[in-house]
């Protein structure tokens, strides 16, 4: 019998969980087994009256659910409406708290932005969105306006807050599996001094990217993720858990669940980087030509020469959409992804760019690609696109051998002890 079937345990409680980062956080944090629960919501009421466990989370979309099945609850928890902690104590009684007021805390106090006397927009109505209203008021923020599709401040009426200076999407619009959508044009907002999304699945939503393109200091989810459950950790426990271990947990987390995407030239060794750091890192590598190549059943250079680059480049695109939202893996991609702008998204919401920058004459010719059998035209599109992948890379590596290259990039990873695998 596992600790939560015997009532000792502890767990998250949600409806859509095969994504959540908590069991590791809280392994981490606590040392303590921690379980996903997915559960429909006629579930949830019978699941409370068992109370089966020791101590859960609860996610969205249940943050209010759970009240009617609490015995009470925290002054916190009772004043925003919401509960994402619950407590069994030695009587059998349910308390509820809330731990995400002082998750986001964290979170805003990290970002710093000024917020004074200064109007903040929070995007949704939920559960999510209450501790994030009420800490903005409470830190100093002159207007806190939360928007509903329905509420009197609406989607359709944004422009009467063109003087918002920070925007919260606490929705889970853009969350995985949905990347790339956003409920709002950053453009409409020229007074921002700061972008939050509650969201750390991908690591950067369409609307922090739409942030980082435009300069704007942005935080995902993340560190909220952590700092509310070093929370409840302690509510679960009894014991205290140093701040410091919201940083390194964070760190951790952010590390192994970034992909590692080789960018460069073809030749440059990018599939034997890619499988040597697979094999070191214990992860999966994707390499999106055999994505395409798998999906149409013929080799990339015959899809160029039959089909044309211009066809070719869609069929890519749409590989770097899949692996893209991945997480946690070594992808290799074409040496002509850097040429459509759109990639660009697609692989930085998820992953960091790594270059393989090696010079021209040592590339190497082998393969199928038009691009393989002419130097002279090798040479000409590495002048094209050597700005490209300087724009797009977080790391370059030049390295004289694939060994090497890994070698760099674990170094640029960190010590490898904290690393998985």
């Amino acid at each position: 019998m596992d600790c939560m079937t015997s009532g000792e345990g502890f767990g998250l409680l949600g409806e859509h969980l095969s994504h959540s980062f908590s069991p590791e956080i809280h392994r981490e944090l606590g040392g303590y087994a921690y379980d996903l629960l997915p559960m429909p919501p006629e579930a949830v009421g019978d699941f409370l009256r068992r109370r089966a466990f020791r101590g859960i989370n609860v996610t969205i979309p249940y943050k209010q659910t759970v009240i009617p099945y609490l015995d009470h609850l925290s002054p916190r928890a009772r004043a925003l409406g919401a509960v994402n902690t619950i407590v069994k104590d030695a009587e059998g009684l349910l308390t509820g708290y809330n731990t995400d007021y002082a998750g986001f805390q964290t979170m805003l106090e990290r970002l710093h932005p000024d917020i004074r006397g200064r109007k903040c927009l929070v995007l949704g109505s939920g559960g999510a969105s209450h501790p994030v209203a009420a800490c903005l008021r409470d830190l100093g923020a002159g207007d806190v306006r939360v928007i509903s599709r329905r509420g009197e401040d609406n989607y359709t009426n944004l422009n009467r807050h063109r003087d918002a200076c920070l925007l919260v999407n606490a929705t889970p619009v853009g969350m995985y599996p949905h990347n790339g959508e956003r409920l709002v044009n950053l453009d409409d907002f020229p007074a921002l001094c700061a972008v939050m999304d509650l969201i750390y699945h991908p690591a950067r939503t369409a609307l922090l990217l739409d942030a980082e393109r435009r300069g704007i200091p942005h935080i995902n989810g993340l560190l909220m993720l952590v700092a509310q459950a070093r929370e409840a950790s302690q509510l679960f426990t009894g014991r205290v858990i140093p701040l410091s271990e919201v940083d390194r947990v964070t760190a951790r987390l952010e590390t192994r669940s970034r992909n590692l995407i080789l960018i460069g030239m073809p030749g440059s060794g990018k599939s034997t980087v890619g499988r040597i750091l697979a094999k070191r890192l214990g992860r999966e590598w994707l390499d999106t030509d055999s994505m395409i190549e798998s999906a149409a059943g013929r080799c990339c250079g015959d899809l160029i020469r039959q089909e044309g680059e211009n066809a070719f480049r869609q069929r890519e695109t749409a590989a770097l959409r899949e692996a893209g939202k991945q997480s946690g893996k070594v992808i290799s991609v074409g040496g002509g992804a850097v040429t459509r702008p759109e990639n660009r998204d697609l692989l930085r919401q998820n992953g960091w760019l790594i270059h393989l920058d090696r010079p021209p004459e040592v590339l190497s010719m082998a393969g199928d690609r038009p691009l393989s059998a002419n130097r002279q035209a090798l040479l000409q599109r590495y002048a094209e696109r050597k700005p490209l992948y300087e724009a797009w890379r977080d790391l370059a590596v030049s390295a004289d051998t694939p060994e090497k290259a890994a070698d760099q990039i674990l170094a640029w990873l960190g010590d490898k002890s904290t690393l998985p695998g």
